[in-house]
């Protein structure tokens, strides 16, 4: 079987603009075909970050797209993660490593030498797969962030890539965010960009057609398709928090509070996506009364986020919501919260120093340098309940000492994980992605009080969106126009 040319960037005239999804989604009709295909992405901004196999970290956002193409995701499909932990600042992680804390700054003037392991990466990819499907990063008209630039044209000029351009009309604008997007690349740029193309559009097609045929006759370049909005679609966000939910009479109610530098919200998703479960992300200045489960989450900044959570009252808050019986899970940051202190004497995730945790699980953590990145499965043994098998993964600096002779809920291989209050009404976990086990997610949710509502099938979820964008894209989309010696 013939393969498709090698390698198509999809860049974006906004973020947000659909090129997760769009790359996800060609993903799957490439391998469909039976095309050896691979995502990559040189550059992401994200909190919600994936372990690899081997150990390293990546966007959540190409783990997905790894799944569509049919394999396991690895560190050359996102070569450089930037997680910001400061409003000027992030945790440079190249190749999967760790590699410092940069302000903005800094890491323009680093982006020169960081060019070079991103186009390993890329021909690492494009020597093991037929075709790579690559992702921009935010918009290519990004005028103060061209020089030296990797996420967007400076890679598609480096790499000699073909550029298609994706914008979401559902934001409005469509038409001057495609045409201005153009206007501002230079001639070379504007040279390898092949078409065009229109998310999530709703309505009679016809309608939009004299403004399809006025953008191609000022471009010179084809709208290769319109991809209708597709309803009920639930793919990974990679940064942004969706709260958008389909709920039954019958509801259990969980509380979330939305932490400065909240990260890897998706844990949440297979709680979000039960219509049994009514999940609330609880913003600045909003009370967290009334649930009847609360999760604090994980974030890239604990002990500065210890002290948000303080400064928002969510601390008394907890405290009533145990002294009435409800329940609190922490998840990895949220975990070392729920202890007795934090030690960063390194000053890992900012300033140097500690601060005393909320005192409900008999934990201490110190925050190291190294970081423990790992994909793991095990057991978990909740109070009156039988032992459930579990999955996920780890991402944290931080080291913990139970200091109880307590036995952890938790047992990753030989690795003991987690730990529980005295009264067993405060449970705490590193373990990324534990409501994604039916079995785990059924245990935790009967611990807290939910003994009517039964877990979903994530995994069958998950699958299913990738399907329907994939659906969509191959009705939608003229793939001759991206393929032509390959699909006529």
């Amino acid at each position: 079987m013939k393969s498709p040319q090698q390698a198509l960037m999809v860049q974006g005239t906004t973020s947000d603009a659909g090129k997760s999804v769009l790359v996800a989604g060609l993903c799957r009709v490439l391998a469909r075909k039976g095309i050896k295909v691979a995502p990559f992405k040189p550059q992401n901004m994200a909190l919600n970050s994936a372990v690899t196999k081997d150990g390293g970290e990546i966007g959540r956002a190409q783990a997905v797209q790894a799944q569509a193409c049919g394999i396991a995701p690895t560190v050359h499909m996102n070569p450089v993660l930037l997680k910001p932990n400061s409003d000027t600042g992030a945790q440079v992680i190249v190749q999967g490593k760790a590699l410092d804390n940069m302000d903005a700054w800094g890491y323009h003037g680093y982006k020169k030498t960081v060019m070079a392991p991103v186009i390993e990466s890329f021909q690492s990819l494009l020597s093991d797969y037929d075709a790579v499907m690559i992702e921009g990063a935010g918009s290519p008209a990004e005028i103060n962030l061209r020089e030296h630039d990797i996420a967007n044209m400076g890679f598609a000029e480096k790499a000699d890539v073909p550029v298609i351009i994706v914008a979401d009309i559902d934001r409005g604008g469509v038409f001057a965010h495609l045409y201005g997007t153009l206007a501002l690349l230079s001639e070379s740029e504007q040279a390898r960009v092949k078409g065009f193309v229109i998310n999530r559009f709703r309505g009679d097609i016809s309608i939009l057609k004299p403004g399809l045929d006025w953008l191609e006759e000022k471009t010179g370049k084809p709208v290769i398709g319109v991809i209708p909005y597709v309803h009920g679609l639930m793919l990974e966000a990679e940064d942004a928090i969706t709260s958008e939910q389909t709920l039954s009479d019958s509801t259990f109610k969980v509380a979330v509070p939305i932490l400065t530098r909240i990260s890897n919200h998706t844990d949440f998703d297979p709680l979000r996506l039960n219509p049994s479960i009514d999940l609330r992300y609880v913003g600045k200045g909003e009370s967290l009364q009334g649930a009847d489960l609360i999760i604090l989450p994980g974030t890239k900044s604990v002990r500065a986020d210890l002290a948000y959570l303080r400064e928002q009252g969510w601390d008394k808050e907890i405290q009533r919501h145990l002294r009435l019986g409800g329940k609190v899970m922490g998840i990895c940051g949220g975990y070392q919260m729920l202890g007795q202190f934090i030690d960063d004497p390194l000053g890992i995730e900012g300033k140097a120093g500690g601060s005393e945790g909320l005192n409900y699980l008999p934990i201490t953590t110190v925050l190291e340098p190294e970081k423990q990145l790992r994909q793991v499965e095990g057991t978990l043994t909740l109070p009156n309940q039988k032992c459930v098998s579990v999955s996920g993964y780890e991402i944290h600096a931080g080291v913990t000492k139970l200091l109880s002779d307590s036995v952890p809920p938790v047992q990753l291989g030989e690795v003991p994980d987690g730990a529980m209050g005295l009264e067993n009404n405060v449970f705490g976990s590193y373990l990324h992605g534990i409501f994604d086990e039916p079995s785990a997610c059924e245990a935790i949710l009967q611990w807290a009080g939910a003994h009517k509502v039964k877990s979903v099938d994530f995994e069958a979820i998950k699958e299913k969106g990738i399907d329907q964008i994939a659906d969509a894209i191959e009705e939608s989309l003229d793939l001759s126009l991206l393929w032509p010696d390959y699909i006529k």
